[in-house]
């Protein structure tokens, strides 16, 4: 009779950064970016890097990258000087990328890009809201949207921008006629 095979401490981090992966790319495909992200990428191989990993692999606890973070899945690119993921149950929770502009780029199924930054990206998968803090930037074919604190609730589409201390907002809505063409080949 064989002996069960233990998890060895590598493929809890991976499985825990691939969690992690994945709420960055929801928070890139559901911010209001007006067009859906590609698909495809979720099925391609994950690259990451990271200057040092901290935390325990027990499946409820905080585990964090840091010493600048690169992840890159298909066209997602992410860049990040530290990303905190929680755990509950062996599930992620929440991720929370940091640093000074943390940076979420990923080409749409359509062809254009949309690119992320903000000094603090946090994405609640409990209550699906998604809150970008500190000099935010989202910028699509479509137009760009920025100011001090954006919060988006997935569940019901609501944003929710400036105000009460958050600062104004600013935001550009180009006409189809000018908005920027797919690109053909490789990132702009």
């Amino acid at each position: 009779m064989s002996q069960p095979v233990a998890k060895t401490p590598v493929s809890v981090v991976a499985r825990t950064v691939r969690g992690m992966l994945l709420s960055a790319l929801v928070v890139a495909v559901a911010l209001p970016a007006f067009a859906w992200a590609r698909g495809t990428d979720r099925n391609q191989p994950m690259d990451i890097k990271a200057g040092k990993q901290e935390g325990t692999l027990d499946g409820n606890s905080v585990n964090v990258l840091s010493g600048g973070v690169t992840i890159s899945q298909g066209t997602l690119d992410i860049q990040a000087a530290r990303a905190d993921i929680h755990q509950r149950g062996g599930d992620v929770v929440r991720a929370v990328l940091t640093g000074s502009q943390a940076q979420l780029k990923q080409q749409m199924d359509d062809g254009t890009w949309m690119t992320a930054k903000a000094d603090r990206i946090d994405y609640d998968m409990g209550t699906d809201v998604i809150v970008l803090t500190g000099n935010y930037t989202v910028t699509t074919a479509r137009g760009s949207t920025s100011g001090q604190k954006m919060t988006y609730d997935l569940k019901t589409s609501r944003v929710e921008s400036g105000g009460e201390g958050n600062g104004p907002v600013t935001m550009r809505i180009l006409p189809k006629t000018a908005q920027a063409k797919p690109a053909t080949q490789g990132k702009p």
